[in-house]
């Protein structure tokens, strides 16, 4: 565990975690801290295992070594379920949402609000819809201009808004994996985007931000982590470091000198 300056822990760590499949090692003896408030980054080329990390920490992947703390205390996961109920969720570059629902059934998916009526239970189609309405404008500062519509209607940064939304419903939420989320979005979207992460930072969750753009990067993190053929190449502080010594770290001090 590493203590900040202040001697503040980290809200969750991992240490030494390795993940094989089969012959294969696709993390080996890889640390990560993450603190409450702040924004860390996991940047690295295709294969570096940023992915396989993430998904130890969400409860996707069980690590064939290491272990995770969460406030300290020694965390087991056999599942994505396990991870949700400690406080720890994901967004995933997909969103994973239904398109021809509307916004609120895609928040409350697999959760839905209900009320009985002489013995029988309805959908709380109302009460779904005020509760999405209220998380989106006081978690996120989002107003959508129409609850009704399917969520293919709306733009990439309102689906990316939803995704988020369904994620901090839950009072526990502690930590929150983004990957990456201003994918395939214009430039006023991925501003927004970024908005929303420092949103939830300011409201005390860790994020951990996963992204191929060292711009967004060096926008909203306080610090990056820097992953390389499965192993931790090193971590900076962000407003200390440049994109062009974390290059040097993705790519190797030998390839970058050339």
């Amino acid at each position: 565990m590493t203590l900040k300056a202040d001697g503040v822990r980290p809200l969750v760590s991992m240490r030494e975690i390795t993940k094989k499949f089969g012959g294969v090692t696709a993390l080996e003896n890889v640390d990560l801290d993450a603190y409450a408030g702040e924004v860390l980054a996991i940047v690295g080329d295709n294969g570096a295992g940023k992915s396989t990390l993430i998904k130890v920490l969400t409860g996707v992947y069980q690590p064939t070594s290491g272990s995770i703390t969460l406030d300290g205390a020694p965390l087991s996961m056999g599942s994505h379920s396990d991870a949700i109920a400690v406080g720890i969720d994901a967004v995933y570059q997909t969103l994973a949402l239904a398109d021809h629902l509307d916004p609120a059934a895609n928040m409350f998916l697999g959760s839905e609000l209900t009320k009985s009526f002489l013995g029988f239970k309805f959908l709380d189609n109302k009460r779904m819809r005020m509760e999405a309405e209220r998380v989106l404008f006081e978690r996120l500062g989002v107003r959508l201009k129409s609850m009704s519509v399917g969520t293919e209607s709306l733009s990439g940064g309102q689906r990316q808004a939803v995704a988020i939304a369904r994620a901090v419903y839950h009072a526990d939420l502690r930590v929150l994996v983004m990957d990456e989320p201003t994918a395939a979005l214009g430039p006023q979207e991925t501003a927004r985007t970024l908005t929303l992460i420092k949103t939830l930072r300011q409201q005390g969750l860790a994020i951990i931000l996963i992204s191929h753009s060292l711009d967004d990067v060096f926008a909203v993190s306080d610090r990056i982590q820097v992953m390389r053929r499965g192993r931790r190449a090193g971590v900076v502080q962000t407003a200390s470091s440049s994109q062009q010594e974390v290059l040097g770290m993705i790519v190797g001090a030998d390839a970058a000198a050339a």
